[in-house]
């Protein structure tokens, strides 16, 4: 016995394939010889392709229930068709055949389709499941935009409220502008931020990594003077690598700069930069509380932050997004009480590097 019925119910119902199914069915039939069986199978399976075409859409709209309930009880109606088919050839009773008809197709038939089912139900669900949260991060992040754009917005309206009294004299006057002027700043810091992350926009050019590292270095020494924190460096020489020479300074400015605000207390932040064959990791480790395994997977979502209020977490998205841009990945690690490394791998020029380390200690 053969059980062409059940991929043909099965793909006529489910995917409204009944026609190219149907005419494949026929032909198999036609291997086994073109006698009788060969024209009741014909007209069978080539009547059915064309009843298919007009239940497919109607048997698409139904619950699911109904679906597996409706494709046994076509099975099980076509099996009896069949049953009584071969009773007249053969002018015999073959239960064996009764039984793949009547009992194998239709249980077939309904386990297959209430497989298909679950299957569906679970790919709605996770698509149900992976909307919620792109709405929820959408929501969750213009809650955290808005909210630091509202900051400095309402102080610039309160500035520019006084600045309307006319007693003020030139020296306040110039202190409430100069105010002003920042929390504007600050405002369109904070959007330039989420279009930054929205759209990098890298512009190319081929640049010396080490020098910028360098200069970031520098440029946040005196605060790290400040909390009593030593910054060691260990640095190759010319390392050649194309991309955003900018936004590159401003990821590294903001991980650094994240690490020393973490030391407050003092502590050691170690920036090495390291040769691969066709890559540079920029490591960098500093000795503060560290996180935990949570909020490490958290770590660059828009609206997460360790800073609790002092921070949206904008800035590590940012990084994150840019280093996508630049062809390079950026990875974490961190544990409680030992401090954070955060490693960020380029593609390089492999014929611009000179592989010689040399290590400077800024305190």
């Amino acid at each position: 016995m053969d059980l062409r019925l059940i991929p043909f119910i099965i793909g006529s119902l489910y995917a409204g394939m009944g026609i190219i199914l149907g005419i494949l069915a026929v032909i198999v039939r036609g291997f086994f010889g073109f006698d009788l069986g060969f024209i009741l199978n014909a007209l069978l399976y080539l009547t059915l392709a064309h009843i298919s075409i007009k239940w497919a859409p109607k048997f698409l709209v139904l619950l699911p229930k109904q679906r597996i309930l409706v494709a046994v009880y076509i099975t099980l109606a076509i099996g009896i068709l069949q049953g009584l088919a071969l009773d007249f050839i053969t002018q015999e009773h073959p239960w064996g055949a009764y039984t793949a008809y009547l009992f194998i197709q239709p249980i077939g038939v309904g386990l297959i389709a209430f497989f298909l089912e679950e299957l569906c139900k679970s790919n709605k669900f996770k698509n149900h499941k992976v909307e919620t949260k792109r709405l929820e991060a959408v929501e969750q992040m213009g809650a955290a935009i808005s909210h630091e754009i509202r900051n400095p917005l309402t102080a610039a309206l309160g500035f520019v409220q006084l600045l309307e009294n006319d007693q003020l004299n030139e020296e306040e006057r110039e202190l409430y502008l100069s105010i002003l002027k920042q929390e504007l700043h600050s405002a369109e810091n904070v959007i330039q931020d989420y279009l930054t992350f929205s759209d990098p926009n890298i512009e190319k050019e081929k640049f010396d990594l080490i020098q910028e590292v360098t200069n970031v270095v520098h440029s946040l020494k005196p605060h790290a003077q400040k909390n009593e924190i030593r910054i060691i460096t260990v640095l190759p020489k010319n390392v050649i690598i194309e991309g955003d020479r900018q936004k590159l300074r401003q990821c590294l400015m903001n991980i650094m700069k994240n690490a020393l605000e973490a030391m407050e207390n003092g502590g050691l932040l170690k920036v090495k930069v390291i040769l691969h064959y066709s890559t540079v990791t920029i490591r960098i480790k500093d000795t503060g509380p560290g996180m935990t395994k949570e909020q490490i997977e958290r770590i660059g979502e828009p609206y997460y932050s360790t800073k609790g209020d002092r921070g949206t977490g904008l800035g590590l998205m940012v990084v994150f997004s840019i280093i996508r841009a630049m062809n390079g990945t950026i990875h974490a690690e961190s544990e409680v009480g030992k401090g954070t490394v955060f490693e960020i791998s380029l593609p390089t020029i492999p014929s611009d590097i000179e592989i010689r380390t040399m290590s400077n200690i800024y305190i």
